[in-house]
């Protein structure tokens, strides 16, 4: 294989990936747009079991979530800076917090103002102010035609929300392509005194 030169964040994503098909995260269907670019992921939810989101296929949307903002001082938020991102931070830690949302969602700090109203009415209510669920069950049958396309069947029940997916059949090309991510280039990574170094900046600042 030829020589590949690749980045420290690459490589990490590239871990990341690997792991997420040994072990998924329980609710979610992980894919990469292309193949061949580890930065551009599509990552679908599964509306959890037992909860308004029961069916729902969701690939768009916005979420507010502390640990993906940057880690600056910023009173006016009402977060901690230890509450926002850090290295400690990975996908799978990012895709566990999206799905808590779901089940319980953080009005205090919305995405969306109205939603947050309209959750709350209903919360208040104890579930006789019907507009919240009402949307949330036009937004999970629209969802339908997508998951069809796809190809994909949403787990409806608690049974089939929890068995994870099993691994990939080992493949002893993607051997060669790990090894070469760890191995072939670390001769050009290191610098005369021997210490390696990031050739990125992977300060992890997104946009929530």
């Amino acid at each position: 294989m030829a020589h590949q030169q690749t980045s420290s964040s690459q490589k990490a994503l590239m871990l990341e990936l690997k792991s997420l098909q040994e072990e998924p995260v329980e609710g979610f269907r992980i894919t990469l747009v292309d193949e061949s670019d580890l930065y551009n992921w599509e990552v679908a939810i599964f509306g959890p079991p037992n909860t308004h989101y029961e069916g729902g296929y969701f690939k768009n949307g916005d979420v507010c979530i502390s640990i993906l903002h940057p880690p600056v001082d910023d009173p006016q938020s009402g977060e901690l800076p230890s509450e926002r991102w850090n290295p400690t931070q990975n996908v799978r830690t990012i895709l566990l917090s999206v799905i808590s949302l779901l089940n319980e969602p953080n009005t205090f700090s919305p995405a969306n103002v109205d939603a947050s109203v309209m959750f709350r009415k209903w919360r208040d209510s104890k579930g006789k102010d019907r507009e919240y669920a009402e949307i949330i069950r036009k937004q999970v049958l629209a969802t339908k035609a997508e998951a069809d396309k796809d190809g994909v069947k949403v787990p409806t029940t608690l049974a089939e929300y929890c068995v994870k997916t099993k691994a990939p059949p080992h493949d002893n090309s993607s051997d060669l392509l790990y090894d070469d991510l760890y191995d072939d280039d670390m001769d050009d990574e290191e610098d005369g005194d021997g210490d390696f170094f990031d050739d990125d900046d992977d300060s992890g600042n997104e946009e929530s």
